[in-house]
């Protein structure tokens, strides 16, 4: 077989699979239809937390949920899966938000870093760093 023959036999076969792919939902991304998706699929990994609120991105691809305690709980999409973690105001680094209500956030995590997340107004935002407010849990304190 002819060099020419097998380099076209070899990018039609890599075309294919890729177009495979794409069509069987491959390059589908996950985006959250609203709160009842988002409390669902935070259940399945955390069936004991109970949200007080949700708050979605403006995109869709991220939710936030206050689960009190000075705790979030987050669902992000990655592909077509999604992430869910409990993180608290020792887990994250927030920054307040901008004029576009979008907030950067920076996780200890290893396995997600974070980003940027933008909110339909400023008081979704604000929420969030109202609920990561570090919270004085010593006994000292409750003594007093």
């Amino acid at each position: 077989m002819s060099l020419p023959v097998l380099v076209a036999i070899v990018v039609l076969g890599i075309a294919l699979s890729v177009a495979a792919v794409h069509f069987t939902g491959g390059s589908k991304e996950a985006t959250l239809a609203g709160a009842d998706q988002v409390l669902g699929r935070f259940a399945e990994d955390f069936p004991d937390e109970m949200a007080v609120t949700v708050c979605l991105t403006t995109d869709a691809k991220t939710a936030f949920l206050d689960i009190g305690r000075g705790r979030i709980g987050i669902v992000h999409g990655i592909g077509d899966c999604f992430l869910t973690r409990i993180v608290t105001a020792a887990d994250a680094a927030v920054s307040e938000p901008d004029e576009t209500n979008t907030i950067l956030m920076r996780l200890t995590d290893f396995t997600w870093k974070g980003g940027r997340f933008r909110f339909a107004n400023t008081a979704d935002a604000r929420a969030l760093l109202k609920a990561l407010e570090p919270r004085d849990t010593s006994s000292a304190r409750e003594a007093a």
